[in-house]
């Protein structure tokens, strides 16, 4: 039997989608793709539910960056309600203590934050989808068990205040913005900041606000619906070229014979290129792929771009 061909456009590119609250990422994919007619597509890193914000969507051959998008580090706002801790870390789970704020002051939160930027240990949370034994640690948590969890290394690279205020129902309400590595638990790091001001915590609200060069221009899905209208070019017209993923990474540009070489996954000199790491292939002006420098100097063809007809 020949293999399944995927229906749909040809297409290539990344999407800023500003995920909705409630779902999942998966959820908002499936409907990103749908809109799009796109043959094939992947999300860089999920969303909790109640979560929004941005989730950069991959089409096509940008799907060989997202890797590089999931590692990235990320920037989030976030409102979370001190006194009250839940068993999901969320305002989706069940209340499991609660504990007096009055003496908590606006002094005392700022006080604490700074011993929380730079690399610090955290315990992932039960519910969270990293896996015990080949189950997801949320499946389990839903059983009512727990499993001993190592702790992992993270980086915090600021915690900016924005306010401490009682809402309309009287809760007392933290806001923070927080730049951070891959696999930092936010709901994690609220926790353990109330742990440290002898309180307890749990997430309110989360929106991310930039994963690794991605810091702005999100399209919501009624924004995509209505270009969706006027057609498949009114919707492609939002996508950013696959580089913009790793902008930031050093270039290099290939003569033809070099070009030649690199198409054929053979890797070659480049005067003056970078002596480690991973940087973008160019053939003059047109992006070819990924490629990372060896031991003996030579640009090494990894992921390597299908150029359209």
């Amino acid at each position: 039997m020949g293999r399944r061909k995927n229906k749909g456009r040809d297409i290539s590119g990344v999407l800023l989608l500003d995920k909705p609250q409630g779902g999942s990422s998966n959820h908002a994919l499936q409907k990103v793709k749908r809109l799009f007619g796109a043959a094939k597509a992947g999300h860089t890193g999920s969303l909790d539910p109640l979560a929004t914000g941005m989730l950069p969507v991959c089409f096509g051959e940008a799907t060989k960056i997202s890797a590089f998008l999931l590692d990235a580090d990320k920037r989030y706002r976030l409102q979370c309600q001190l006194g009250v801790s839940t068993n999901t870390g969320d305002a989706e789970g069940e209340i499991v203590n609660t504990l007096d704020v009055s003496a908590i002051t606006e002094e005392t939160i700022k006080a604490i934050l700074p011993e929380f930027i730079g690399e610090i240990e955290q315990i992932p949370p039960m519910y969270s989808a990293l896996k015990h034994n080949g189950e997801r640690l949320y499946k389990l948590a839903r059983q009512g068990i727990e499993v001993e969890r190592k702790a992992r290394s993270v980086t915090i690279y600021d915690i900016d205040y924005l306010s401490l205020a009682e809402d309309e129902q009287q809760r007392l309400i933290l806001e923070l913005e927080v730049s951070c590595s891959k696999g930092t638990y936010v709901r994690t790091l609220v926790e353990d900041i109330a742990k440290k001001i002898n309180c307890c915590a749990h997430i309110t609200a989360l929106r991310r606000l930039s994963v690794g060069p991605y810091k702005g221009d999100m399209l919501t899905m009624e924004q995509l619906s209505k270009l969706a209208e006027q057609g498949t070019d009114a919707l492609d017209s939002t996508l950013q070229p696959i580089d913009s993923g790793v902008a930031h990474w050093p270039d290099v540009h290939l003569g033809p014979d070099a070009a030649f070489y690199v198409r054929q996954g053979q890797p070659v000199m480049v005067p003056n290129a970078p002596t480690q790491g991973w940087v973008r292939i160019y053939d003059q002006s047109q992006f070819l792929g990924l490629g990372e420098i060896q031991d003996n100097g030579l640009v090494a063809p990894r992921r390597m771009i299908k150029q359209c007809a």
